[in-house]
């Protein structure tokens, strides 16, 4: 008898928090883009040009100079002790170093914020659209996701205060929030921690895009009026690398220990070399001078988008944004069409956006849908647009 003739058919059961598991849908779709020719407004990288290579390089030599043996061990799960002083430095509030936490990209704290907050059938909140890389996140833990609707100003506070009794928390991008790019207003913020504060709701504030403001910086992050009453997320992503994987999170004492259990269950600690790679480069007040040139990169590509839409689009009857800051701008077309239907037809002519509506916890707008500045030239955007545009026109002329 050979041993298969004994060997039954594993009985593999999944759990179910995996069964609430999706994919991707930019990934999704960033597969379509790979094909020759696409010119891609879909993904939310940064821009490769303004990635600090040289820098990095002599980093890596000091590094490994200085103390390679140590570099290249196991590190502490709270993270590189430096790098964690030196991001409590940066915020503008006090913040205590014992606080933060080093996490492997931000969409990591987005994870442990998951698993310590969420239980199965709790109410969480999120904006109306919100981003997608949270819903994956918390969508496992089996919440009920509530949203919150808003205006190019910010959060409804009116909705906001309707249904924050009995939530967990309330997550919130302030700062030209993936997907929409808008950011919140001072009033706004004021009164959404006020709201937030009277009724004891907590806040997951997260902060990826926060420094890439283009003619004025954002108001204070809403962390800052209320440090005991928010989580704060921010990233290394977009202001250095995103292949670095590292991101932190602020956390108030009572919630702090959990998230650092949670962390260490999850990876032991991120890449020591890595933060310790960071914390070189960012000796000397480098980010200050190196953001800057992010920041004009970017407010140019975005102005030749804007000029391309109001060129290609006009009477086409499609609305879009104007992002003060951040990657991302946020149009809807014209009544009767579908921004999911229109993709296909869009990647035929050689261009490919991000849907809206998978963006939305709850009824999305199916006409909506993103489009990323930031890794297309002049060149590129002008031909994409045009490109879009075109495909518009035909599925107005087909309906």
């Amino acid at each position: 008898m050979k041993l298969n003739d004994l060997q039954a058919t594993p009985a593999w059961t999944l759990a179910r928090r995996a069964e609430r598991m999706n994919p991707s849908v930019i990934r999704e779709i960033l597969k379509v883009t790979e094909r020759p020719g696409i010119i891609s407004f879909a993904g939310g990288l940064p821009s490769p040009q303004t990635f600090p290579v040289a820098e990095f390089t002599e980093a890596c030599a000091k590094v490994l100079g200085n103390d390679g043996r140590g570099a290249l061990q196991y590190a502490a799960s709270e993270g590189y002790g430096p790098l964690r002083e030196q991001v409590a430095a940066m915020l503008p509030w006090k913040v205590e170093p014992s606080q933060v936490l080093i996490t492997t990209g931000s969409q990591q704290a987005l994870d442990l914020v998951a698993k310590v907050l969420i239980d199965a059938g709790s109410r969480i909140l999120v904006e109306a659209p919100t981003y997608l890389g949270a819903l994956q996140a918390f969508t496992p833990m089996e919440p009920e996701v509530e949203s919150v609707q808003g205006d190019d100003d910010g959060v409804a506070i009116a909705d906001l205060a309707a249904k924050a009794p009995g939530a967990r928390f309330f997550y919130v991008l302030p700062n030209f929030q993936n997907p929409t790019g808008r950011t919140m207003n001072e009033d706004r913020r004021a009164a959404l921690s006020a709201a937030a504060a009277q009724v004891g709701l907590p806040l997951v504030e997260d902060n990826p895009y926060g420094d890439l403001w283009f003619d004025a910086p954002p108001p204070a992050p809403l962390t800052a009026r209320n440090p005991e009453g928010a989580i704060y997320l921010g990233s290394f992503s977009k202001v250095l690398a995103p292949g670095l994987r590292l991101g932190y999170v602020v956390a108030p004492a009572a919630i702090a220990p959990k998230l650092l259990q949670a962390k260490q269950a999850a990876d032991l600690h991120s890449p020591g070399f890595n933060q310790r790679l960071v914390s070189e480069v960012m000796q000397g007040g480098f980010l200050d001078r190196h953001v800057p040139t992010i920041r004009a990169l970017y407010k140019s590509q975005r102005d030749a988008m804007l000029r391309a839409l109001e060129r290609e689009m006009t009477g086409l009857g499609m609305t879009w944004n104007k992002p003060a800051g951040g990657m991302f701008l946020w149009a809807r077309l014209p009544e009767g069409l579908n921004a999911t239907a229109l993709l296909p037809k869009a990647v035929d002519k050689g261009v490919a956006f991000v849907p809206g509506a998978p963006f939305y916890a709850g009824e999305a707008d199916a006409r909506t849908l993103r489009l990323s500045f930031v890794t297309a030239t002049t060149a590129q955007i002008d031909t994409g647009i045009a490109a879009l545009a075109a495909t518009i026109r035909e599925a107005l002329e087909a309906r």
